[in-house]
Order: C-alpha cells, then sequence, then structure tokens
C-alpha cells in the first residue's frame, strides 16, 4: 500500500517526493512464506499464519492442521500446492537432510504428513524460540518499553511536521 500512495502521490503531483519503499533482504532473494491453508502466502489478515511469539503448543497446533492431500499415487509425482508450501517453509526452518529425506518419501510415496508435519512444527519452534524470547524479555521490561515509544514518538512528530510542511508546498497550501 506504501508503494502504491507514494507513486499516485509523485504522478499526481509530477514531483519525486516519496521514495518507493522496498522490502529489506539482508542482501539475500526475498522469500515469500506460503500459507498453511494451502493457498496464497501466510498471514495474519488470511488466519494461515505462524506468529514469531507463538508459543511452541500453538505453532504445534496450527501445523498440524496445516492442508495437505491424500498423499503421491504414483513414484516421482510432483506435490500439490498445499503440499509444496509445507516443503518451501521446511526449506527456510529445516536442516537440508531433513528436507531430503521427506522429498525422497515422498517421490518413494512413502511419506506420512503427520510425521512430516510433526517435523515441521519441531523445526519452526527451534527457529523462531530465540525470537520469541527477545520479544517476551522486551515486553517484560515496561521502562524499556515507556522510553522507545516516548523517543519514537519525538522522532515521528518531527519527521512528520517536515513532511507535511513540504506536502503542504507541493499541493500549494500557503501558511498563515
Amino acid at each position: 500500500m506504501t508503494r502504491r500512495f507514494a507513486r499516485r502521490f509523485n504522478m499526481m503531483y509530477d514531483v519525486d517526493y516519496f521514495p518507493e519503499p522496498d522490502a529489506y533482504n539482508f542482501g539475500k532473494q526475498l522469500i515469500k512464506i506460503p500459507g498453511l491453508d494451502g493457498t496464497g502466502k501466510m498471514g495474519k489478515s488470511e488466519g494461515n499464519g505462524i506468529f514469531l511469539a507463538d508459543t511452541p503448543q500453538e505453532i504445534r497446533k496450527k501445523v498440524m492442521r496445516a492442508v495437505t492431500d491424500a498423499g503421491p499415487a504414483t513414484p516421482g509425482e510432483k506435490p500439490s500446492e498445499p503440499v509444496k508450501n509445507l516443503f518451501t517453509i521446511m526449506n527456510v526452518v529445516s536442516d537440508p537432510s531433513t528436507v531430503k529425506y521427506f522429498t525422497e518419501k515422498h517421490a518413494s510415496c512413502e511419506i506420512r504428513y503427520g510425521d512430516m508435519k510433526k517435523q515441521l512444527a519441531e523445526d519452526i519452534i527451534k527457529f523462531t524460540d530465540p525470537i520469541r524470547a527477545r520479544i517476551n524479555e522486551i515486553l517484560s521490561d515496561r521502562k524499556y518499553l515507556a522510553s522507545v515509544v516516548s523517543a519514537g514518538a519525538e522522532k515521528a512528530r518531527e519527521s512528520a511536521s517536515k513532511t507535511i510542511r513540504d506536502v503542504r508546498e507541493i499541493l500549494g497550501y500557503k501558511p498563515f
């Protein structure tokens, strides 16, 4: 949405004021994490997401409810979209040997999705555990949170007043 608003403002007023934002990728290729419902991307509004602050129990429950299919009928069959989504997530959080094991099991029609989901859930928990710990640490420090909010509000106020001044000038509003 931000990209769209920046582009529209810049085009409407023939300026290059708002830069179009890009996702920060830490120098690597961006990865779209698919949702657990077998379609689209993972997200809060879609109700198919795993959150960094989720407890291990919540993660296990969500992963075990992930959509799969009846399994491959012939050796070498390509995974269906929902199963491919699970493999995509597994490629991000699991050890390559684990991914290879389940890929081979799928290719040979021996895969048990329950086992795959259990392994995936444990790998997600292991991957998110340090993040979840840091989130909980920050949330428990009320003094730190208050100082961050205060400093952020001041910085935002300063930046916003300059932006509003500049935008008013671009729009042609005259100050009183």
